[in-house]
């Protein structure tokens, strides 16, 4: 079969567009008959995907980053409906390629064109929140509160960026009032973050749900509130721990493997999957996990 490509030109600014070259010669020297088409903005990887699984393409190729995969795998899952999905490749062209770290897969254009050439896949856990999927993180308060923020940052990129944004949201000391339920425990109460892992890393440099497992049939939720801007500055440096022992070790941190999560605000926050905000005032989320729903092209 042909596969099909989905590159979003946007993805780190514009370097996707750039470096495509290089990735097609490459898939092009390891044997992979491939056609392409480009996003347009927000959303169209989606109708995009979703349109290449109709007209047969296998696999399905996401030239991106984190975004590009959510919006993509969103495609894929409206094609298939309760049939099994498409299979999913990965040309990581975008700024924190969080999923390919977590995978421990490799961000060299070379290496991943092996690996897509080689049609060996492995299902990966897939996630939603009301609805709509996800295939590493999804937050809720602080986190897309940073995201936000970046939106407007026109004069930074990359890392440089989240971390100016993650400070300016901290200084503004927010928090929301949460009531959280989990297979077998609650919480009601101030929070500051609420992070929902399928993986580990987020960002590009953070650690939200350290013990997150991607094959393991479960959501990782962490949770936290911080009684001070100061206390919420301190978590900074320890959410780039990957371990995270320093981090849960915290007064007011929590982190838990779950299946089921419902989560109600008393005031609305925007929320995030994959890094791209998909509500701006949600007041309550349902959380699933779809164990091995996803089949992706890995060793």
């Amino acid at each position: 079969m042909t596969a099909r490509i989905i590159l979003n030109p946007y993805s780190g600014r514009w370097r996707a567009e750039k470096r495509f070259p290089e990735a097609a010669s490459a898939l092009r020297e390891a044997g992979v008959d491939f056609d392409v088409v480009r996003s347009d903005g927000p959303s169209h990887c989606t109708a995009l995907a979703e349109q290449a699984v109709r007209e047969g393409f296998s696999p399905i190729i996401a030239a991106g980053g984190d975004g590009t995969l959510g919006e993509v795998v969103n495609g894929l899952v409206k094609a298939a409906g309760d049939k099994p999905l498409t299979t999913l490749g990965i040309l990581p062209l975008g700024t924190a390629n969080d999923l390919i770290s977590n995978l421990k897969l490799t961000t060299d254009l070379q290496e991943m064109a092996q690996i897509i050439a080689a049609g060996k896949t492995r299902r990966m856990d897939l996630c939603s929140v009301n609805g709509h999927y996800f295939v590493n993180n999804t937050a809720l308060g602080l986190e897309p509160f940073v995201t936000v923020i970046q939106e407007n940052v026109k004069w930074l990129k990359g890392i440089p960026r989240y971390l100016y944004a993650a400070l300016a949201a901290i200084s503004s000391g927010k928090s929301w009032d949460a009531e959280i339920e989990w297979d077998d425990g609650k919480y009601t109460g101030p929070i500051s973050l609420i992070s929902i892992g399928n993986g580990a890393r987020t960002g590009g440099l953070f650690y939200m749900a350290p013990h997150a497992d991607l094959f393991d049939g479960e959501i990782t939720l962490l949770f936290g509130h911080a009684r001070s801007r100061l206390d919420m500055l301190s978590f900074l440096p320890l959410m780039m721990q990957a371990d995270g022992e320093k981090f849960l070790k915290r007064d007011g941190v929590f982190e838990i493997n779950t299946k089921r999560l419902h989560i109600k605000l008393a005031e609305s926050s925007p929320a995030h999957a994959d890094g791209e905000i998909f509500d701006r005032e949600l007041y309550e989320a349902n959380y699933q996990v779809h164990p091995g729903r996803l089949p992706i092209l890995m060793p």
